[in-house]
Order: structure tokens, then C-alpha cells, then sequence
């Protein structure tokens, strides 16, 4: 097994089998050349976040495990946080996640052909305290043959809803074949108050437009119509990470969008982004979700 050892921002990191395709054009070299590169901008979205690694140690032709405990051989740099596990099926009270705050980190998960990125809507302090959430997500889900095309139509329908009630959304593609919807609010009394709010919202959505929209979890309800899934407000889930590759036949990532470009969407290919892709419009545009990060937010009604 060929290694290459790298210095990353003064920590040292053994990176292996660099020539190895983890997609069947995309080797391991260039999936961790990509998060190194997207760091600045997808770093702030993970910071204080617990973080679930999907892994793909033989490629996305192989298996995937998903890891949400510090594996034993984890370096002691690499930050982790004790927090309160009630699904786990290890029969574990709380787990030690990785906490990924910084490149050094970024790229040692990458190494470790952690394709996908997953974390919750809430945060950990630096003592291990955890934070009710500070985001409600929306994951607009198309059931065929809808497609990303009416998740487009649906998330503009839920951002005029949404901003009824004061709050501003901003979209990202799932970098599968759906869309998610990011709200930051201030920090609620209790963590079950986000789901409560984002059922409450999708119910009220699917009523006004059922011929479109559905926000019940059955899948027989759900051909040709949206899927608003509030469930991932839930403390105990996960959404995938800004920024993050998504595992697939072909490297696509889960990229932040404009108003606009979900307005003017005609065709499902408009809204699947390559790494370089990605890339490229962040030296574009920037992080198009940066108002996720600001301090000032508001209320949940």
C-alpha cells in the first residue's frame, strides 16, 4: 500500500492509496485535492457540529459503512465530543464523534474515503455542551416522475410561507436528485421545537397545494408530487453538509444556490454540480450560504 506523508496546516498525515478510484473516473487523490480546496468556505458549515463520515473504502462500486464514533485509531489532534446517543443500536448511552473544525481534520476523513459528510442542526460547545438547534431544514424530495424541476416550484412556494413568518430561507442542492431548504433561527428553549415548527410549516404547505406537494412520510403518497420532509429536524438526524461529495456514479456535490437559478431550472441537469463546478462558483459568487453563519437571527413564531 503506497503512502505519502503531507504536512496539513502543522499536523502530519499519512495519505494512502492516492491513484485508487474512488468513483470510476475520480481517484482518492482528487477527492481529498477537492475538500482541501472547498475547506474555507465548507469548514464554517461543520464547525462545532458532530460529524456522521459514510464511507466508501472500496469506491462507490463497493460497500459503505456509516461511522458516527471516533474509530480507535483516530490521532489525538483530531477533535472529538461526547454527546448523548439515544438511537444508537450500540447499545451506547453517547458517542464520541469527530468533530471537523479544521483542514487537518477535513482531510484526514478523506483520507479515510469519507465521501459524505452528514451533521445535525446543532451545535456543541467546546465543553461538550449541546445546543439546540440553531437551523430548521427542509429536504424537498421529488417523487417520480417529478424532478428537481417542481422541487424548484415547491421551495419557492415554502420560501414565500416561510418568510410570512419572518424568516429567510436559502437553498442547496441534496447533490442527489433533491433540493434542501435552510432556515437559521435563534437557538429555541427546547430542541424539539424545530421539528414541531417545520411539520407544522410542510402540513401547511401540503394543504394549500396538494395537487404538488405532500408531507405525510407514506411513499405511495408521493409519485409525481414533493416530498417537504421536516423529519430531519429531529435532534437525533442528519442532513449532508454543505459542500459535501455525494456518492454516485459520477462525483456531484451539495451546492448552494441562487433564487434565481431555481426560478430559471428547466431540466434536472441545470442543477448537478462537479467538484469543479463547485469550485468554480465559489470563486463566483462566494458562500451563497454565509447567512447561515451570522449571529442575528430570528424567533421561530
Amino acid at each position: 500500500m503506497s503512502s505519502k506523508r503531507v504536512e496539513v496546516d502543522g499536523r502530519t498525515l499519512s495519505l494512502s492509496n492516492l491513484d485508487k478510484n474512488l468513483y470510476p473516473e475520480f481517484t482518492k487523490g482528487e477527492v481529498i485535492d477537492y475538500y482541501a480546496r472547498v475547506a474555507p468556505v465548507m469548514l464554517p458549515h461543520l464547525e462545532n457540529r458532530p460529524a456522521t463520515r459514510i464511507r466508501w473504502p472500496d469506491g462507490v462500486d463497493g460497500g459503505k459503512f456509516f461511522e458516527k464514533n471516533a474509530p480507535s485509531h483516530t490521532p489525538d489532534w483530531v477533535r472529538t465530543a461526547t454527546v448523548p446517543s439515544p438511537g444508537s443500536t450500540r447499545g451506547r448511552d453517547t458517542l464520541d464523534y469527530v468533530v471537523v473544525d479544521d483542514l487537518a481534520t477535513l482531510v484526514w476523513c478523506a483520507n479515510l474515503a469519507a465521501l459524505e459528510l452528514h451533521v445535525p442542526q446543532w451545535k456543541v460547545g467546546p465543553r461538550g455542551k449541546v445546543h439546540t438547534p440553531d437551523l430548521v431544514v427542509f429536504d424537498l424530495d421529488p417523487g417520480p416522475p417529478a424532478t428537481i424541476v417542481e422541487a424548484c416550484e415547491v421551495a419557492a412556494m415554502l420560501r414565500d410561507l416561510l418568510a410570512e413568518d419572518g424568516l429567510e430561507s436559502y437553498p442547496k442542492t441534496s447533490g442527489k436528485k433533491g433540493l434542501h431548504l435552510y432556515v437559521p433561527i435563534k437557538e429555541p428553549p427546547h430542541a424539539e421545537r424545530t421539528s414541531e415548527y417545520a411539520k407544522a410549516a410542510a402540513q401547511r404547505l401540503a394543504g394549500e397545494h396538494r395537487d404538488l406537494v405532500v408531507a405525510k412520510m407514506e411513499k405511495r403518497l408521493r409519485k409525481g408530487k414533493v416530498f417537504v420532509d421536516w423529519s430531519q429536524n429531529n435532534p437525533a438526524k442528519t442532513t449532508v453538509a454543505p459542500y459535501s461529495l455525494r456518492a454516485a456514479d459520477a462525483p456531484a456535490v451539495s451546492t448552494p444556490l441562487t433564487w434565481d437559478e431555481l426560478g430559471a431550472c428547466k431540466r434536472a441537469a441545470d442543477l448537478v454540480f462537479t467538484p469543479d463546478d463547485a469550485l468554480a462558483r465559489i470563486d463566483e459568487h462566494g458562500d451563497l450560504l454565509g447567512p447561515l453563519l451570522a449571529e442575528d437571527r430570528p424567533a421561530l413564531p
